[in-house]
């Protein structure tokens, strides 16, 4: 028989509520599953068994939090011994001799006042009590070690015997960057040995396609802090790559009958207020003062497109109205959260805002989920959809809420769209569709939005005339599909490895001429190359040609053209497909021709 969180036992149901509640005979065992709700159990419970080795190995070592997360836990800790990567080893044999111990889990509750003075030498459980409103506190025993914790635990540390540790980070003190520097370090853990191997071999895959690793050995962009954290630089073959994609994009939103717009950068402060931002995420943004006047750098593009809707009058035959565009948008991320590319504080959402009636909401959000899977099958990208609820921080009635949530879930049952629900999920000011796509290796990368809005129209005052000609509240639809260009690239490398599909490889074709007396035809060929908008280099070095074609190959191009005396005699070139894993010739107009048709081969 198995409950909620996993355990399976022959004769009874455990309730869970706290580990105090499970009595067990020796003789009965538990068998966990790798469910949701058993890996939350299995994986806090060994982040306490992390930090009761941590404690014995540095015993002055004290512990702020320790959670878990999406990809495991983790847990925050100071000591004044300085830990590395190369320390992980000695921490995860200690664990494994803790667990082997099999020392009983237990729980007791104390009074707030009571922890106060029980911790009162320890500055980091004090900042943990201090965001505790309850006067009971639960603290988890085993061992020599005990925390603060809500639990629940497993029972016993003996079942704790499928972890790793995977990597050190710094984190400030409850995020906040005014405050102390603390070291943390994440874990995995999971129900069984084989999940677990197949997870570190997963990881052991994601490191080799590591976007940064990647990135820097293809030269597609780099990080400067003399610039600023999260702050991107584009180099030229990351340059090249990007300009495909929006070109791309561009099209295929001019298709579907969007109209390009541009908004300012940055918005005086007034409006950020009248639209809610300013109340509800104003932490994650910038604010500038210009003529004595606050204004706020924008997280996003909705004021702009709320602004050019409303600059004219507009009548129902227009609707949807849809403006498109690659906004430069810049939010506040704390340090300890950037990562490469996929989290930055500087990036453009190829973004979108669709103002339509109530009684089309259903087709537009069909229509753009048909937007979705043809990018998605583009890059070969499976996918899943969620559908985000209304989250504690929230702007509007429950009414609106309720009629928000119910059109967006009407219209995907209508289409017959599986999805699941991420209650709490959704934008404060809507809910919302949010497209998760997976890659080679199973790993679900959050991207795309459609997110309903009854609100900012409202508040803005937005209006079209109707078929009466009376005055009408639209439906504003904010969308983006991709999600942001950094994201999205950062996906695409290391879901290709940065083996990048022709039509959008940064480098295309590299010419290698064998000697001096072939640069000339070579060149010929790169201007036509150009002119058909093939990205295309010359590698005319003095080097062996073994050294031209190795250093071609790092650049994980698609093609290899090399050119001696007889192709330039034949007028053709001997080709290498790193693709298809083949040489052949052709002709040099042949081979022009059939780049151009790859090239122009995919539409979204």
């Amino acid at each position: 028989m198995k409950d909620i969180l996993g355990y399976k036992l022959e004769d009874q149901i455990i309730d869970t509520q706290s580990a105090q509640s499970i009595n067990l005979q020796n003789s009965q065992e538990i068998i966990f599953d790798n469910s949701k709700e058993a890996l939350e159990i299995i994986r806090h419970s060994t982040a306490h068994l992390m930090a009761e080795a941590i404690k014995e190995l540095y015993p002055d070592a004290k512990f702020f939090v320790g959670p878990t997360v999406d990809e495991g836990f983790y847990y925050d800790f100071k000591t004044s011994a300085k830990i590395g990567e190369e320390d992980l080893v000695t921490i995860e044999k200690k664990m494994k001799e803790l667990a082997d111990k099999a020392n009983e889990i237990t729980k007791y509750t104390i009074t707030k006042a009571e922890a106060l003075k029980k911790f009162e030498n320890d500055e980091l459980k004090q900042e943990v009590l201090k965001k505790i409103d309850s006067d009971e506190i639960g603290i988890y025993a085993q061992g020599g070690f005990e925390d603060l914790c809500r639990g629940p635990h497993v029972p016993n540390t003996k079942y704790l015997k499928n972890f790793k540790l995977i990597r050190v980070a710094g984190a400030y003190l409850g995020g906040d960057e005014s405050k102390e520097m603390l070291t943390r370090i994440y874990g995995i853990a999971f129900a069984d040995k084989e999940t677990l191997k197949n997870y570190v071999t997963m990881l052991e895959e994601a490191k080799k396609r590591d976007h940064r690793k990647v990135g820097h050995e293809l030269g597609l962009f780099a990080f400067d802090e003399d610039i600023g954290s999260g702050m991107p630089i584009w180099l030229p073959a990351g340059a090249r790559l990007r300009g495909k994609l929006e070109k791309l994009l561009y099209h295929a939103h001019l298709v579907r009958g969007y109209e390009p717009v541009r908004g300012p950068e940055i918005l005086k402060s007034d409006l950020w207020k009248k639209s809610g931002h300013y109340q509800n995420y104003g932490q994650n943004m910038y604010f500038t003062n210009i003529e004595e006047a606050e204004y706020g750098i924008k997280p996003m593009n909705c004021l702009s497109h709320i602004k050019i809707f409303d600059s004219e009058t507009r009548g129902h035959k227009e609707l949807p109205l849809k403006f498109f565009e690659f906004g430069v948008v810049h939010r506040h991320e704390k340090s300890g959260v950037l990562h490469g590319l996929l989290r930055v504080r500087e990036f453009t959402q190829d973004d979108a805002h669709i103002f339509c009636t109530e009684s089309q909401i259903k087709s537009v959000i069909y229509e753009v989920m048909d937007f979705v899977d043809s990018i998605m099958k583009a890059f070969d990208f499976n996918y899943s959809i969620e559908l985000a609820t209304k989250p504690q921080k929230a702007i509007g009635s429950d009414e609106f809420w309720d009629k928000a949530t119910k059109a967006i879930a009407d219209a995907l049952d209508e289409k017959g769209m599986k999805y699941d629900i991420d209650e709490g999920g959704g934008a404060f000011y809507g809910p919302k569709i949010d497209v998760k796509i997976t890659d080679c290796i199973g790993r679900k990368w959050q991207c795309g939005t459609i997110q309903v809005d009854l609100n900012l129209p409202d508040r803005f005052d937005l209006n079209y005339t109707d078929d009466n000609n009376q005055r009408v509240r639209p439906v504003m639809i904010h969308r983006a599909i991709i999600g942001s260009f950094e994201r999205f690239i950062a996906i695409l490398t290391e879901h290709f490895g940065g083996e990048f599909p022709f039509f959008i490889a940064p480098t295309q074709v590299i010419l290698v001429p064998i000697g001096e007396a072939h640069v000339e035809f070579a060149k010929k060929i790169q201007k036509e190359l150009i002119r058909a908008d093939i990205s295309v280099k010359v590698f005319d070095k003095n080097e062996s040609l073994g050294k031209k074609i190795r250093n071609a190959e790092k650049e994980r191009v698609p093609l290899i053209a090399v050119i001696g005396d007889q192709e330039v005699a034949d007028n053709k070139v001997s080709l290498r497909d790193r693709r298809e894993k083949r040489q052949y010739e052709m002709g040099v107009n042949e081979f022009v021709a059939s780049l151009i048709a790859k090239n122009n081969g995919v539409f979204i």
